[in-house]
């Protein structure tokens, strides 16, 4: 399979895709708790293929700021 910039391997390893995961993890969350919840996905889900600690680093931020957002709801989605 030739390098596909639009769906590169790190995001189709395995039998499901990244964004199905992402698409049902965010089954009914918006805005930011959506995002960050997504974002974090994505960089755990492609870590060892790509970045390494890199994108550890980014999916503990993304976590760090849903915890930010989620404790200013007082852990209430």
């Amino acid at each position: 399979m030739a390098n596909d910039p639009i769906n590169p391997k790190h995001y189709t390893s395995g039998k499901v895709e990244c964004i199905e995961a992402i698409e049902a993890a965010t089954d009914g969350l918006t805005g930011v708790e959506a995002y960050t919840t997504g974002s974090a996905i994505k960089y755990l889900w492609r870590w060892k293929r790509k970045n390494g600690i890199e994108d550890l680093k980014k999916a503990q931020w993304f976590l760090n700021k849903l915890i930010e957002t989620v404790g200013d709801n007082n852990g209430k989605a």
